[in-house]
């Protein structure tokens, strides 16, 4: 599916980024899954268990799940993100789409898919 070199290049890279904020309250799963939207706006989050301290990063992986590159500018300009927790957000976002690739493989394509998508928007970026 994937180079696997170049993935474990960039896994080398992402777990060297440094820790500099302190946390936060996060979702931690900003997922299609977990946004509704009436006319094309937030309406609300689904899944909130696990919400609680953690990396700001973490939800800002949103854009990488979500978005295209255009509007995923837009989010970063509008999150005033500096270049470590956009990186650091990418990182997130690169696990949870490892994962969802191969652990959703057969049995959620939804899932699956997304993974793959997040991951060729990361890849692509990178």
């Amino acid at each position: 599916m994937f180079d696997a070199h170049r993935l474990e290049e960039m896994w080398d890279y992402f777990r060297a980024l440094p820790r500099e904020s302190p946390d936060v309250m996060t979702h931690g799963d900003l997922t299609s899954q977990n946004i509704l939207v009436d006319r094309e706006r937030l309406a609300g989050v689904l899944d909130c268990g696990g919400f609680g301290p953690a990396d700001s990063a973490l939800d800002v992986i949103a854009g990488w799940h979500l978005l295209e590159d255009g509007p995923r500018d837009v989010f970063r300009a509008q999150l005033h993100c500096d270049e470590l927790e956009w990186e650091r957000s990418k990182a997130w976002a690169f696990e949870q789409a490892l994962g969802a690739v191969w652990y959703y493989v057969d049995s959620n394509p939804v899932m699956h898919t997304m993974g793959h998508l997040t991951l060729s928007r990361i890849i692509a970026s990178h």
